[in-house]
């Protein structure tokens, strides 16, 4: 009980510096409201108010409003699937982007985008809306797939070839997205940049509803998920000596992350690090329960994201710096620090 009562504590405080950061990105632009306050612009338009002018609505809802709740939705998702991969492998090195689940959702979705028009018209009229982010969760499962089929043996992971493979997915996905990039037409090349740098610029409340949907379903399976894979940690044998159903756990998380992955690879590009810096963080805080460090993450990385866009859009205004770059910077020394963390333990 008391577990559960701190839980709950940390999570207030998370959700409450996470309001708190969404209330500065909200103020954060260089559009000018003509000295009224966004918040009171945003309370006009929910009340229906007829006195806003279209511009005002547009930037603060469909601009500032949806972009944060882009940021907060795929910030959470990204940061979960990189705990869960953790825990599944036994290995804090083990995050999407790492192992070559974002490459793989990235090829898949620049060929939805380059060769998509030829065969789109054959599709049912569903999967023609949503094609490139069916085929980013394709390209991210066949990655997650391969990388697990590869680098394990007798139910143990090994570290070198589940990275080794990650790499090879990695090199094989840049190469043919570079082919990709090379025979794109104009329109076709800004939205693989899009992808290949990530952006949060393109959020609209459609791709909030379709990621909120995706979140809710992946969480009711996954966030309770934390004590099995505390059990994981023990090893497999000893899990199953616990009453885990290993191999069904297995499989629900694969789909699980590739679904969340593939979705914000879709909707936002690649963005690398959120699930390797969030739960490095919360691991030095609470050690490797995952009964606390499932549900943490899905505010932590929420808060990192909403943090790091919120830079994004105000280092180089009015331009704005594409968010993966700030994240791989942040990311880039945590991965390092990680490695020599495992070199002493040798």
């Amino acid at each position: 009980m008391r577990t559960q009562s701190k839980l709950y504590f940390y999570l207030t405080i998370g959700t409450v510096l996470l309001a708190i950061i969404a209330v500065l990105a909200l103020n954060t632009g260089v559009y000018d409201f003509g000295g009224t306050s966004p918040f009171k612009i945003l309370w006009q338009y929910i009340k229906g108010d007829p006195g806003i002018s279209l511009s005002d609505k547009y930037v603060i809802w469909d601009v500032r409003a949806a972009r944060i709740i882009m940021a907060v939705l795929i910030g959470s998702m990204l940061a979960v699937s990189g705990t869960g991969l953790q825990g599944l492998f036994k290995n804090p090195l083990a995050t999407g982007d790492l192992i070559g689940l974002t490459s793989g959702a990235t090829l898949l979705a620049a060929i939805a985008i380059v060769l998509g028009g030829h065969f789109k018209q054959y599709l049912p009229e569903a999967v023609q809306f949503s094609l490139v982010g069916i085929a980013a969760f394709i390209g991210s499962f066949l990655s997650m797939m391969l990388v697990y089929r590869i680098s394990t043996s007798g139910g143990k992971t090994n570290v070198v070839m589940m990275l080794l493979t990650g790499v090879a997915i990695t090199a094989i996905g840049f190469s043919i997205t570079g082919f990709l990039i090379y025979i794109s037409k104009d329109e076709q090349l800004r939205d693989l940049t899009f992808w290949n740098l990530g952006s949060l610029a393109a959020a609209t409340w459609t791709k909030n509803i379709i990621l909120a949907v995706v979140l809710v379903i992946s969480y009711i399976i996954l966030l309770p998920k934390g004590k099995a894979l505390n059990a994981m940690m023990l090893g497999e044998k000893d899990a199953q000596h616990l009453g885990i159903n290993v191999e069904r756990l297995k499989k629900q998380i694969i789909i699980i992350v590739a679904l969340m992955v593939g979705s914000c690879v879709a909707f936002s590009g690649t963005i690398g690090f959120v699930g390797l810096i969030v739960p490095y963080i919360l691991r030095l805080l609470f050690k490797s329960n995952y009964a606390f460090i499932l549900p943490l993450s899905a505010v932590c990385g929420s808060i990192l994201l909403l943090t790091a866009d919120t830079f994004s859009r105000s280092i180089v205004e009015p331009s704005e710096l594409p968010i993966g770059i700030l994240t791989a910077l942040m990311g880039g020394p945590i991965f390092i620090a990680i490695l020599i963390k495992f070199k002493k333990s040798l």
